[in-house]
């Protein structure tokens, strides 16, 4: 129940916050870009009114159109062109060129006048100048003879390319109306042959000289600098003299440049000679992209910060509503499991309270009863497998001794003059003491495992030790012609001297018996930090790997010694790894490069 009221008020709380987050993303990401755009568009709009309406359009020369033009740019981040009834910009005196004609192939009636070429419309303002390399040689200078082609089209001549001869009017340095001689090629398939198309539309080529040329300077050239503007006013002049614009009124059009979007504005108007203009917008939408991008990684952050707080609440619901209660919970269950180690925290004194206390002592009185329950099976356990282990041992290791002194014993029955009487009873003295040193061995590797003993620790000087029993086990050695070489430096540690000097004469012994003979035994010791590592190494011989995990079972002995002439009772590591485990020593052997290593260690004495 409790549970189900925490995911209830986290889901409810999830999914309001989420809806809220959903909607208004979705509702962002569907419709802010549309709202954008109209609010521009409409923006843009109201403005071009406004500049109608306030008289802005009437200008008198290059200089106010290009104030006016920039402070509707500030006004509306959109760029505006002020043009005539023929798609021209209006005033551009400052940035022009005049040609006197004196010869045309298809129209005699211009030779002798002077036209006017709007140079934005073949060339950009930042290569006119006559110290710039790149300036086209055709406008060195006035007086310079040109030839210049265009299109016929109203009795008007609109210029297309302009180069210093004929010849050049194809060739690279010449300058061309880029958007005019594009629409060219576009209107052309539209009529049924090209002789058709030149009939209605004749293209003239002129020669002349240029009179004079006037390049803006200073801060008026920077009318001339929008690239992308004047281009689109010389395609929106183009589609006007090919009749493919025909709007008397206001229109929009949408225009992609480089995977950005644009709006075109374009407004018919009447200029303050009562002649048809024009007032040509353009706008970017670029911005309103980058904000959606953007607005699209804002809502990451959101959306994290809308999880964690609802993080943040669901906790605080349940932590002042349900949490005790599923605290209670989840104690009863663990105590139903014997798991007593958690408490219920008590945080307030209603109800709720008492009954987490209640539950606390109720835990408290079963595991100090479940303990000493465990405590006594582990002991009867340790107990009974003691039982085991040492009558099954004594069952297989006192087997074969009596069965030797049965054997004597008919044989001396049957022969009781043998001369061999002597060695009978021998060789039952030999299995009697044996038994007994078994038996011994025995009940102390089960008081150590019974788990009952406890070894009192000392300090004692662990060189002493080792001397002493190299000294004590020197004739044994000897007998084998065994080399006992030592390392042995002076330390003091803690522990059972008895027991320790017990585990090192089991080691040495072990060693004794199977090193070869004519090898070498090696006794050091090593002081670390904080211990003493002794170790006891024969060498000439291995242990394999399989038997290497073995040799600390009781009643193990290795392949190459299993009869029981050489002597042991197959319990000396055995009794040797209780003592050190009694330690909280680490111990162990493994093979070296030239025999067996046997090692432990003990605590350093710590001196203040």
């Amino acid at each position: 129940m409790s549970r189900s009221i925490v995911f209830k008020l986290f889901w409810l709380m999830t999914g309001l916050c989420l809806l809220v987050l959903a909607s208004i993303f979705i509702g962002q990401t569907l419709f802010f870009k549309q709202f954008y755009v109209q609010q521009k568009v409409e923006r843009v709009g109201d403005a071009l009114q406004s500049f109608r309406l306030d008289g802005m359009i009437d200008v008198r020369d290059a200089r106010a159109a290009y104030e006016k033009e920039q402070k509707f740019t500030q006004n509306t981040t959109a760029w505006l062109a002020l043009l005539d009834d023929n798609g021209y910009l209006q005033h551009t005196d400052d940035y022009e060129m005049e040609i006197r004609i004196e010869q045309s192939n298809l129209a005699p009636a211009l030779a002798g006048t002077t036209i006017t070429v709007p140079l934005y419309t073949v060339m950009d303002v930042e290569e006119a100048s006559h110290d710039n390399p790149l300036f086209p040689d055709i406008l060195t200078g006035e007086g310079r003879r040109i030839a210049l082609e265009g299109v016929m089209i109203q009795d008007q001549l609109y210029p297309q390319r302009i180069g210093r001869n004929v010849s050049n009017l194809r060739e690279e340095n010449r300058l061309e109306n880029e958007q005019l001689v594009n629409k060219v090629y576009e209107v052309v398939p539209r009529f049924e042959s090209p002789t058709e198309y030149h009939e209605r539309y004749p293209n003239v080529l002129v020669h002349g000289t240029i009179t004079e040329i006037r390049i803006p300077q200073g801060e008026s050239a920077t009318r001339y600098t929008n690239r992308l503007l004047l281009d689109r006013v010389t395609a929106f002049q183009a589609d006007l003299l090919y009749e493919d614009y025909t709007d008397q009124s206001s229109t929009v059009i949408d225009y992609e440049e480089n995977g950005i979007a644009y709006k075109i504005f374009v407004e018919r108007v009447v200029d303050q000679s009562g002649n048809p203009a024009y007032l040509f917008a353009m706008t970017s939408l670029q911005p309103v992209n980058e904000a959606a991008e953007i607005m699209r990684h804002y809502y990451g952050y959101i959306l994290i910060g809308t999880l964690l707080l609802v993080v943040l609440v669901s906790f605080y619901f349940s932590r002042r509503i349900a949490a005790p209660l599923l605290r209670i919970d989840t104690m009863t269950q663990r105590m139903a499991k014997l798991d007593f180690s958690n408490k219920i925290p008590i945080k307030s004194a209603d109800e709720i309270g008492n009954l987490s206390r209640n539950i606390n002592q109720l835990s408290d009185m079963l595991n100090d009863h479940i303990v000493r329950l465990e405590q006594d099976i582990e002991h009867e356990r340790r107990l009974e497998q003691t039982r085991k282990e040492f009558i099954s041992g004594v069952s297989h290791e006192l087997k074969t001794p009596l069965s030797v002194m049965e054997s004597c014993l008919y044989i001396l029955q049957d022969k009781t003059d043998s001369p061999r009487r002597d060695y009978y009873f021998a060789s039952m003295e030999d299995e009697v003491k044996r038994m007994n040193l078994l038996v011994g061995d025995m009940l102390e590797l089960a008081r150590y495992e019974s788990g009952t003993y406890k070894m009192e620790m000392k300090p004692f000087r662990i060189d002493e030790v080792l001397e002493r029993i190299c000294a004590r086990l020197a004739p044994d050695i000897a007998d084998k012609k065994l080399q006992l070489s030592t390392r042995i430096t002076s330390a003091e540690v803690v522990g059972n001297q008895h027991r320790i000097e017990q585990v090192i004469v089991n080691f040495m012994t072990n060693a004794i018996r199977y090193t070869p003979e004519r090898h070498d035994i090696v006794v050091s010791t090593v002081e670390e930090e904080n211990t003493v590592i002794i170790s006891i190494e024969n060498k000439g011989v291995h242990i394999q790997d399989e038997q290497m995990k073995k040799i600390w079972d009781r009643f193990y002995r290795g392949e190459h010694s299993r009869d029981r002439t050489s002597g042991g009772t197959g319990l000396g590591l055995a009794i040797s790894k209780q003592i050190l485990e009694l330690h909280d020593a680490t111990y162990g052997a493994r093979n070296t490069e030239d025999g067996v290593l046997f090692y432990f260690e003990l605590r350093k004495l710590t001196k203040v």
